[in-house]
């Protein structure tokens, strides 16, 4: 399974920096057809051009996945460029780093959900008819987050609880359908996604409260996961303290939390 992607039409959201560029790009090293989505037309042309110098097929579709209507426009243009869909990736995210108290309104933590967990559920509903014809992959890029709560991150969380409870519910759902689903579980990686993480005014930091030098390369994040999606894994915690944590929050939760608190205070 040296290039397991090649020729695989592969539709990925939230392409154009971080894990989604990386993503991209090493898909385009094994020969995939990629469909790429981002809100921002610029930048996301620029990946697409990259993956194409590297003679991969690459459609750049603008999209903000909170529109549930731009998620079924992806889809339909996906399969109207190239006949098909084998891989959905669910990669498109935005955080939020406050305090629930400090936040000015409510609107910041309906645009995460809108985007993280809504955006995915409508990119995969929207998929799903196109990926059981061809017995394809549903990936969902989730977090740490997405198994235990971590403070300033209230609605990135929820976030990522939800995608997991949706994409486990749906993987039962597709059992002998020929569909896998493996849900992805981050820690800290290198990317800007913090840079944009909205704030308690509702507006990108423009700074991150992570000490990246401790962070995971974005380009190993994503080549771990394609090789989960390349095996059908149906999970990947990334790093042994996130492992170490999901069986610690089984016998002592008091201490995961206390945990997921040093580690953001220490940005670590």
């Amino acid at each position: 399974m040296a290039q397991p992607f090649r020729d695989n039409v592969v539709l990925l959201s939230g392409a154009s920096s971080g894990i989604g560029r990386e993503l991209a790009l090493q898909l385009a090293a094994q020969g995939a057809w990629l469909a790429l989505a981002a809100r921002r037309p610029e930048p996301l042309e620029a990946v697409a051009a990259a993956c194409r110098a590297r003679g991969a097929r690459a459609l750049a579709v603008p999209t903000d996945v909170g529109d549930p209507d731009a998620c079924a426009a992806l889809v339909e243009r996906t399969v109207e460029a190239y006949g098909r869909l084998d891989t959905l990736i669910a990669n498109a995210g935005i955080s939020m780093a406050a305090r629930l108290q400090e936040l000015a309104c409510f609107e910041p933590i309906e645009r995460v959900l809108r985007v993280n967990f809504l955006g995915a559920a409508a990119c995969t509903y929207h998929a799903l008819p196109h990926l059981q014809r061809t017995r394809g992959r549903i990936v969902a890029v989730a977090s740490l987050t997405g198994k235990t709560g971590v403070p300033t991150r209230t609605a990135y969380a929820a976030s990522k609880h939800a995608m997991a409870g949706f994409f486990d519910s749906l993987r039962i759902e597709l059992a002998g359908s020929g569909v896998s689903v493996t849900v992805v579980y981050p820690g800290f990686v290198v990317s800007a996604i913090r840079e944009r993480a909205l704030g308690p005014d509702g507006r990108p930091l423009g700074r991150t409260d992570i000490d990246l030098q401790h962070a995971m390369p974005a380009e190993v994040c994503a080549r771990k996961i394609l090789r989960a999606a390349a095996t059908r894994r149906r999970e990947l915690v990334m790093t042994a303290r996130g492992k170490l944590g999901l069986w610690l929050k089984l016998i002592a939760p008091a201490l995961v939390d206390r945990i997921a608190r040093r580690a953001i205070d220490s940005g670590r």
